[in-house]
C-alpha cells in the first residue's frame, strides 16, 4: 500500500512539475510578445512624432486634400468627362460645398493630436506585421517558414494599397456626394473638423483593412476553415456583398462610381481563391509525400 502511495505522489509530483513548465513557456512567451508589441508601439510613436514635425504639410496637403478641387483624383475626373462626354459627363468636380468648423476650445491642438497617432499607425503597421511574423515565426516547422515566405512585404504592400484606394478613390468621391447632397437650400453645411477627420480616417484606413482580405484567406486556408470549393460556390454572394459595400462606402446614384470601387473588391476576391488553392494543392502536396515513407 506504502509502495502505491509513493508512486502516486511521484507521478503527481511528475504532472505537477509539467504544469509548472508549461505555464512557464506560457508566461514565456507572453514575455517575448510584450517585448515585441512594445517595439512596435515605439515605431508608431516615432511616425506620430515626425507627422507632428511635418504637420502643416501634413494637414494642408494630405488631409485637406479631397477638400480642395485641386486634388489628383478630381482633377482625373474632370480629364475623363472632358476626354469621354458621352459616358462622364457629370464627372467633373468644380466645387465643394462645405466648411469645416471647431466647436471645442481644444479642438485644434486635439485634432493636431489624433490626427499624428492616425498617420504614425499607419506607417507603423508594416513594422507591427514585422514584430508579429518574429513572433510567429520560431512556432513554424521549416515548410511552414518557406510557405509563408514574403508575408510581411505582401500584406504590407496590400494595406498601403488599399489605404492609397481609399484615399484616392473613395474619400474624395464620398466627401464629393455628400457635400453637394442638399434637402434644402436653407441649409448650409458647416462640418465639424472632427467629424471630416473621422470620416477620412475611416474610409481610408478600412480600405486598407479590406485589402488584406488575401491574408486572411491564406491563413484561414492553412487552418482548414477556409477552401476554394467554398469561395467559388459562394462568389455570387460574394457578389452582392461587393455591392452593398460599394453603394454604402460611396453613396452616389450613379452606377459607375459604385463600379469604380466594387472593381478591385472583386479583383481581391477572385485572388483570394487563388491564394486558398494554392494553400490547397500544397496541403495535398505533402499528404501525398508523407504517404509515400
Amino acid at each position: 500500500m506504502s509502495k502505491k502511495r509513493s508512486e502516486d505522489l511521484i507521478q503527481a509530483i511528475k504532472e505537477k512539475g509539467k504544469n509548472i513548465e508549461a505555464e512557464m513557456s506560457f508566461f514565456d512567451h507572453l514575455d517575448v510578445l510584450r517585448g515585441h508589441l512594445i517595439r512596435s508601439a515605439i515605431a508608431i510613436c516615432i511616425f506620430a512624432t515626425l507627422a507632428w514635425c511635418y504637420y502643416d504639410f501634413i494637414y494642408n496637403e494630405v488631409i485637406l486634400g479631397p477638400k480642395h478641387t485641386g486634388f489628383w483624383t478630381y482633377r482625373m475626373m474632370c480629364l475623363l468627362s472632358k476626354n469621354f462626354p458621352s459616358l462622364f459627363s457629370d464627372f467633373c468636380v468644380t466645387k465643394i460645398n462645405f466648411e469645416l468648423i471647431n466647436t471645442e476650445m481644444a479642438g485644434q491642438f486635439t485634432l493636431q493630436m489624433n490626427s499624428s497617432l492616425m498617420i504614425g499607425v499607419i506607417f507603423g503597421i508594416p513594422y507591427l506585421l514585422f514584430e508579429l511574423w518574429r513572433f510567429i515565426k520560431p512556432g513554424l516547422n521549416e515548410t511552414e517558414q518557406k510557405s509563408t515566405t514574403g508575408f510581411v512585404f505582401f500584406a504590407s504592400a496590400l494595406f498601403l494599397l488599399g489605404i492609397l484606394f481609399g484615399y484616392y478613390i473613395i474619400t474624395p468621391m464620398s466627401i464629393n456626394f455628400l457635400a453637394g447632397f442638399v434637402v434644402s437650400s436653407d441649409i448650409k453645411n458647416m462640418i465639424e473638423i472632427d467629424s471630416y477627420m473621422s470620416s477620412v480616417a475611416t474610409l481610408t484606413i478600412g480600405t486598407g483593412i479590406v485589402f488584406e482580405l488575401p491574408v486572411v484567406i491564406f491563413v484561414l486556408s492553412k487552418m482548414g476553415l477556409m477552401t476554394p470549393k467554398f469561395m467559388r460556390s459562394s462568389r455570387r454572394y460574394a457578389i452582392v456583398i461587393i455591392l452593398i459595400i460599394a453603394a454604402v462606402v460611396t453613396p452616389t446614384p450613379d452606377i459607375l462610381t459604385m463600379m469604380v470601387v466594387s472593381f478591385p473588391l472583386f479583383i481581391l476576391y477572385e485572388f483570394s481563391i487563388t491564394i486558398s488553392g494554392m494553400v490547397e494543392r500544397s496541403k495535398k502536396k505533402a499528404e501525398l509525400e508523407f504517404y509515400k515513407r
